[in-house]
């Protein structure tokens, strides 16, 4: 039986989900223009004022908001509240550039565990569950959204965040973990050690994990099941947005639903900006409609999907997004060819190799170079150096079927490539594409 956190949103009809979106998006509107100098801005120099947005069908009239501008508007440039209603921030990585920060008043932390609440339940979780939390804690949003979730479903939480494998183990086997959050890279590594420790899933209570933060192929998804004994489910989100639980999957494992009571999803033509109709895939868009502190209309998100309202078998009505297809800010440009690095990952595992791969661009004479580092199990790395060069060679001609343009492959030994706790590094761009 399918279960629900909030079965009255969840299984709400799509009539109920658009009275309440039209509600939500004409109040959040005004909200902004009056308290974010930084978005009237935007919306003056665009020609639209609040009262030109009457319900869900106006939202194409606004301006869309981007990383740069959350860059630009930092620290508080976009928050909508005064500083004392404020009672968290999280933040981004920052790998590139300026940090993002987003702020929160307790109410939009309620708001945010209640989503993550509901992915909790959508995977199973109960009362009864322990639910071991291994995303990191502190300004990165994993830890502590589904660290609010699991509370909020009555789970036994434990605070694990990233790191120190083996205690992780022996915390998930004397205190019978029954859910799993993380990466999905780090779950693929926790598998590996159990294995290397000797022992099997049945060693272990887990039946599920939910594991977001960073891309991860349907391959990827079947070997982490294998290796823990557990069903694995999607979850999306952006700190820009609030974290994790802006959407997450169900049972049937088709797709991610979208909290639509607080995020509206657009999909537009990276190019141009035009909305695209339902099953057409292209760049990700959200709009937060209740966000107190820090709402962001028509954020994009560079994440390339697809939306369906295709009637899904859990029962629940809310718009499902596909598992993002890539990027289009990490789509890499080789030799004039569109190279997204889970199209490498899908041909890796399907081959056979570890997701433990690395991939290296640069230019030499004016041509663009690639190389791709994949990890040995330690089976695969007993064999000659004869068989490996075969290996390397017919794993390059696989990969050339599915680029178009050949790679240099380097088989390498195992756990040589760093492993992440947080999100795990796939690209190194050596080019100078910028200045």
């Amino acid at each position: 039986m399918p279960n629900y956190y909030q079965p009255e949103i969840e299984c709400a009809s799509r009539e109920e989900i658009r009275a309440i979106q039209d509600e939500k998006l004409v109040k959040q509107v005004k909200h902004v223009y009056e308290n974010v100098k930084y978005y009237r801005d935007l919306m003056d120099e665009k020609g639209v004022k609040p009262e030109d947005i009457q319900s869900v069908d106006d939202l194409h009239k606004l301006p869309f908001l981007t990383k740069a501008d959350l860059r630009d508007a930092y620290p508080y440039g976009l928050l909508a509240c005064d500083l004392k209603d404020c009672v968290r921030i999280q933040s981004t990585s920052g790998t590139t550039g300026r940090r993002v920060v987003a702020f929160y008043t307790q109410k939009d932390v309620d708001l945010w565990e209640d989503c993550c609440a509901r992915a909790i339940v959508a995977a199973g979780g109960t009362n009864e569950d322990v639910c071991q939390v291994a995303y990191g804690y502190g300004l990165f949003t994993g830890g502590p959204g589904l660290n609010g979730g699991s509370h909020k479903v009555g789970c036994l939480t434990l605070p694990m965040s990233s790191g120190n494998t083996e205690r992780q183990i022996q915390f998930m086997r004397d205190l019978h973990a029954t859910i799993l959050c993380c990466t999905p890279s780090y779950a693929a590594y926790i598998g590996e050690t159990i294995k290397e420790m000797g022992l099997t899933p049945d060693d272990i209570d887990l039946k599920a994990g939910i594991f977001g933060a960073e891309p991860w192929t349907e391959e990827m998804r079947r070997d982490i099941e294998k290796s823990l004994g557990i069903k694995a489910y999607d979850i999306y989100g952006l700190t820009e947005t609030s974290g994790p639980g802006v959407s997450f999957e169900c049972c049937e494992q088709g797709g991610m639903h979208i909290n639509e009571d607080h995020f509206i999803a657009e999909i537009i033509d990276p190019d141009t900006g035009e909305v695209l109709p339902e099953g057409e895939k292209g760049e990700l868009v959200f709009t937060s409609i209740d966000k107190e502190a820090f709402p962001l209309l028509r954020y994009r998100t560079r994440d390339i999907c697809v939306l369906s309202h295709k009637k899904c078998s859990c029962g629940r009505t809310l718009v499902r997004m596909s598992k993002p297809m890539g990027r289009s800010d990490d789509m890499l440009i080789i030799r004039g060819v569109n190279v997204f690095p889970s199209q490498i990952e899908t041909v890796l595992l399907k081959e056979g190799y570890s997701p433990n791969y690395q991939i290296e661009v640069d230019r030499v004479n004016n041509t663009d170079t690639l190389d791709i580092n994949v990890e040995l199990s330690p089976e695969q790395f007993s064999d000659t150096v004869k068989d490996v060069a075969a290996k390397e060679k017919a794993l390059a001609a696989a990969i050339t079927q599915m680029l178009g343009i050949r790679p240099a492959v380097h088989l390498v030994a195992p756990k040589s490539i760093t492993r992440s706790e947080g999100k795990a590094v796939r690209v190194i761009d050596k080019r100078k594409l910028h200045d």
